[in-house]
């Protein structure tokens, strides 16, 4: 009886999640096994989309992949640290900054974006400082339009998302193991390492792969300040929109989708095995 009471509990989020989730999901799979034959659906099954993404688009999904590796690993080490010192050091201000990262997230994203174009723009604050500093004669053109301005973008939006989930994690380690750990000799960097990250290794491991999700699939950052950059998800709304081949991008996003399981997957085993030394 409490088994199937437990199952009745279960029963209205499983719905949800099979409904959001799951279902959508399983008709992109089959969408993507679909092709566009003058302007129409032809339901009969095809791999072609499959062969287009991997003869046509390789390299737009390696450079995706690269950019969203790289963002999720700076904003998961940053709001590690932010979230440490929150934690750990900021005693009674811990709350004022939890406060700060919470009111960002009410932050338009496009505000966000548009002010990173003033501040790296040729004529833009960074340059305008250095210029007026005397450090630089003329303006650093390559700060704006270029993979480190979509980089740093991403950051800046996606930060709180990666604060918050390792902050919670950190909540569950109580002072008296760290203490113990110093009175057993440990000194900064084996706490950190023997204690404090395996304790939070779930909260790690969330960060990354929420980042991640959130930066493979974006395309207004890389149209915005990336310039000529192309990332996937450029080339994924057009197909559901103007080029209507809706299969085609289906297929796209499902191998974007294996392919940030699989970075994600490699990514926890990398931070279970540092947790085992």
């Amino acid at each position: 009886m409490e088994n199937r009471s437990t199952y009745w509990l279960v029963a209205p989020s499983a719905l949800i999640f099979c409904v959001l989730f799951i279902a959508p999901m399983a008709f992109f799979v089959v969408l993507s096994f679909w092709q566009v034959e003058y302007f129409e659906l032809s339901t009969e099954p095809t791999i072609s989309n499959y062969r287009d993404v991997f003869a046509n688009y390789w390299h737009v999904m390696g450079f995706t992949v690269v950019v969203a590796t790289a963002t999720a690993l700076l904003t998961t080490a940053l709001g590690f640290i932010f979230a440490f010192l929150a934690r750990f050091r900021a005693g009674k201000w811990a709350q004022v900054l939890l406060f700060i990262v919470l009111i960002t997230l009410f932050g338009g994203y496009l505000m966000k974006i548009y002010a990173w174009k003033t501040i790296l723009g040729n004529e833009g604050v960074l340059n305008s400082a250095l210029m007026a500093a005397g450090i630089i004669s003329s303006p650093i053109t390559s700060l704006l339009y270029s993979p480190q301005a979509v980089v740093l973008t991403l950051m800046h939006f996606s930060l709180p998302f990666a604060v918050l989930p390792i902050y919670a994690s950190m909540r569950g380690i109580a002072d008296s193991e760290v203490e113990a750990a110093r009175d057993l000799g440990a000194r900064r960097w084996p706490i950190l390492s023997t204690v404090i990250v395996p304790r939070c290794q779930s909260g790690i491991v969330a960060a990354f792969s929420f980042v991640f999700l959130m930066v493979g699939g974006d395309y207004v950052t890389p149209l915005l300040v990336g310039g000529k950059l192309t990332m996937i998800g450029n080339l994924i709304a057009p197909q559901f929109g103007a080029q209507f081949n809706w299969p085609l991008g289906a297929a796209m996003s499902i191998v974007m989708l294996i392919a940030a399981v699989v970075i994600i997957y490699l990514f926890r085993l990398l931070i279970a095995l540092w947790s085992r030394q």
